[in-house]
């Protein structure tokens, strides 16, 4: 696949999971859109996914090889795998009285992740 195609479907794939259009996820991804990617901004679709709760997107684009140790953004977002973190975070928080996150945040692959 040219460099030109590749971009065109990472572009695609990036707005797909904005909208949450998961038929049209899958479908791109099919036609060979990178799901290790990113747009203009450096924001890859995994992040951009768990960002939005989309469970089935992130299972999609976990199954298709998208990482989730890759750092989205610019180093002002971080990665999946702390969206996951600060998630689960927020609902122990919400569901059990007194329960805290780690103090000082959680040591991620790339360093120390603050809640």
């Amino acid at each position: 696949m040219n460099r030109r195609r590749r971009k065109k479907l990472s572009g695609r794939l990036v707005d797909a999971i904005l909208v949450g259009e998961a038929a049209q996820v899958r479908a791109l991804l099919r036609s060979g859109a990178p799901a290790e990617t990113a747009d203009s901004a450096g924001t890859t679709p995994l992040y951009q996914a768990a960002v939005n709760g989309a469970a089935d997107l992130v299972r999609v684009l976990l199954a298709a090889g998208a990482r989730p140790d890759t750092e989205s953004g610019t180093g002002s977002e971080g990665t999946p795998l702390c969206v996951a973190a600060a998630v689960v975070a927020g609902h122990v928080r919400r569901t059990s009285p007194g329960a805290r996150p780690p103090r000082g945040g959680v040591r991620g692959p790339r360093g120390r992740t603050r809640f």
